[in-house]
């Protein structure tokens, strides 16, 4: 199975990459199924309703959130009606919508996708993610039930997203950090298997800082005082991601490549 994974949408400018870009990539990549992170992708604050169907329509098969999925506040409807949203497993224990859910590529090939937050250095105290995954993979034997299995581990620390991909090898396809929006260059696979990078970085413009404006920020790092919102950065957005092929009958990862498509960092992805 052609798996690929984009990292956080940012934006106006991570969206309208998505859209004008994510199509053509299906066709040229020959992918199988696609999962887009899009929990910034309304005003770099949560995914609102509207912009979820647009990513879809793109050709995200699947859209994965974060810390900030509940922001917009008709996301705590709309999850419930659109089961392609996967917010974190261990966000709360009455948030709506799911934490993992089966899906099926146009072959009728099986692919989990589940996402957990971490804990470190997280603003927010969120349950255990290790023992979280851990009742999901154990329910989901790898070539068994899924013939893939995507974990979104959605934190601060590489160091903890290490561990995550370290806790899964073996029993998942891929782990794949996001949350800090820049991408890392770890890209690999573990000795069990399980591709494997720290963070894809955004799907935004990368003149900026962390997909933001630079003015507003540059402010409060200078003087410690702030004078308005952060505001995404609109300038052209490269989208960054993972891309893995898995074999489908052990569902390891045969072959990982970093991607990043667009806009001003160095270019890469399968060539293949």
């Amino acid at each position: 199975m052609r798996i690929l994974f984009l990292g956080d949408v940012v934006g106006r400018a991570g969206r309208n990459a998505v859209a004008e870009r994510l199509k053509g990539l299906r066709d040229d990549w020959r992918l199988d199924f696609v999962v887009v992170n899009g929990e910034n992708a309304t005003n770099g604050a949560g995914l609102s309703a509207a912009h979820a169907k647009g990513l879809l329509e793109a050709g995200a098969d699947c859209v994965t959130l974060g810390d900030h999925a509940f922001d917009q506040r008709d996301m705590l409807t709309f999850i419930d009606q659109e089961p392609r949203i996967i917010r974190p497993l261990n966000f709360a224990k009455n948030a709506p919508g799911k934490g993992a859910r089966l899906f099926s590529d146009a072959r009728g090939r099986k692919i989990l996708v589940t996402q957990v937050l971490g804990q470190v250095f997280m603003k927010r105290p969120f349950d255990d993610p290790f023992s979280a995954i851990e009742t999901v993979l154990k329910a989901h034997p790898l070539g068994g039930m899924a013939q893939a299995i995507l974990v979104d581990v959605h934190c601060e620390a590489t160091s903890e997203k290490m561990g995550m991909g370290h806790w899964c090898d073996g029993r998942a396809s891929m782990v794949v950090g996001t949350h800090t929006h820049v991408p890392t260059g770890d890209a690999q696979i573990l000795p069990k298997g399980c591709a494997f990078q720290a963070d894809a970085g955004m799907c935004g413009d990368y003149n900026s800082v962390i997909g933001m404006d630079k003015e507003e920020p540059l402010r409060r790092f200078i003087t410690g005082m702030g004078k308005g919102r952060f505001q995404p950065a609109k300038g052209e957005a490269t989208l960054s991601g993972l891309f893995v092929e898995t074999d489908d009958k052990s569902g390891k990862a045969v072959d990982v490549q970093m991607v990043r498509v667009g806009g001003r960092l160095q270019q890469s992805g399968p060539t293949g």
